[in-house]
């Protein structure tokens, strides 16, 4: 969780005036948690800080009030959490847009910085990792938000679609979208994806981190195959195969006669989704999404349950 100062750029070079509105602190029970944000500008908002009459009273404000406010989520609006949220609204256009200290940190607040602020900041400066989002002393401090897991998409059919709709609202993420033209994908890519046309998409596996998590769903058996031999040459994290247990069986053979131990074509998981979801692209996109969202702490093989997912 951390400042998305990307989309802050972006709401504000389309609308002007942007409000954003963040969870400064939480005492007891809360729709979300601490550093949650969303932002609002006239006819329209992006983001959420956990919906319900807390969302809907906040947006409602936030064009035409700054500061800290303090909300009871029960006796104030009727909700049941029991606890209460201190929220920072905030105003800003593009002459007032915040820029990070040293490129990690986001620190604002009234009067001089207070000392507990500032050792904060060099605190985290010196172990190398950003402050958690918090209220100290009236300052708002927030890491600015870096998606910190790549994930490589092979194929923009109809199951790719349905993936990057689902993965593209998580912050941790960063999306890199693969397919053989730019013609295979839709006209509007959601911001932050790195789109790649490439005529011989496998050779752009050199170009992923070997840590990055990857889901191979083209048109093309051919194809699929190709990354699949390409992913075990480079090395990953994660990897999944869209396809049947017939599929797979057979691109296993191929892949051994290519030379790769068993232990490692084990680590690529075919067929991705999970059974009980169904086949539908939405639902392959949600049992893949599900996995990395279950294992974003560990490496693991891979997403499946086993299910005979459709082609992209």
């Amino acid at each position: 969780m951390g400042f998305d100062l990307a989309a802050l750029d972006r709401a504000v070079a389309a609308h002007g005036r942007v409000a954003r509105v963040v969870i400064a602190e939480v005492a007891g029970s809360s729709p979300r948690e601490v550093g949650a944000a969303m932002l609002v500008w006239a006819g329209g908002q992006s983001g959420t800080i956990g919906g319900g009459a807390l969302e809907y009273q906040a947006a409602t404000a936030a064009l035409s009030r700054t500061g800290l406010s303090r909300h009871a989520l029960g006796p104030e609006l009727g909700q049941c959490c029991g606890g209460a949220v201190t929220l920072l609204t905030e105003q800003f256009t593009e002459e007032t847009l915040p820029r990070p200290e040293g490129g990690d940190v986001i620190a604002r607040g009234p009067g001089e910085r207070p000392l507990a602020v500032r050792r904060l900041i060099d605190r985290a400066r010196a172990r190398g990792a950003a402050p958690a989002p918090q209220l100290v002393q009236g300052w708002m401090v927030e890491p600015v938000a870096r998606p910190t897991r790549p994930v490589w998409i092979w194929g923009a059919g109809h199951v790719g679609r349905a993936l990057v709709d689902v993965l593209v609202p998580l912050p941790d993420l960063a999306l890199s979208w693969v397919d053989t033209g730019p013609e295979r994908f839709p006209d509007t890519v959601p911001d932050g994806v790195t789109v790649l046309p490439a005529a011989a998409p496998e050779r752009l596996m050199s170009h992923a981190s070997r840590d990055a998590a990857h889901v191979i769903l083209t048109y093309s058996h051919e194809l699929d195959f190709r990354l699949c031999h390409a992913a075990l040459e480079h090395g990953f994290a994660q990897a999944g195969l869209i396809g049947s247990d017939t599929k797979w069986a057979r691109f296993r053979k191929r892949l051994a006669a290519l030379g790769h131990a068993d232990a490692q074509i084990d680590r690529i998981c075919c067929p991705i989704g999970h059974k009980a979801l169904g086949k539908h692209p939405q639902a392959i996109a949600i049992g893949v999404a599900s996995r990395l969202l279950h294992d974003k702490t560990e490496e693991v093989s891979g997403w499946s349950t086993h299910s005979s997912a459709s082609r992209a």
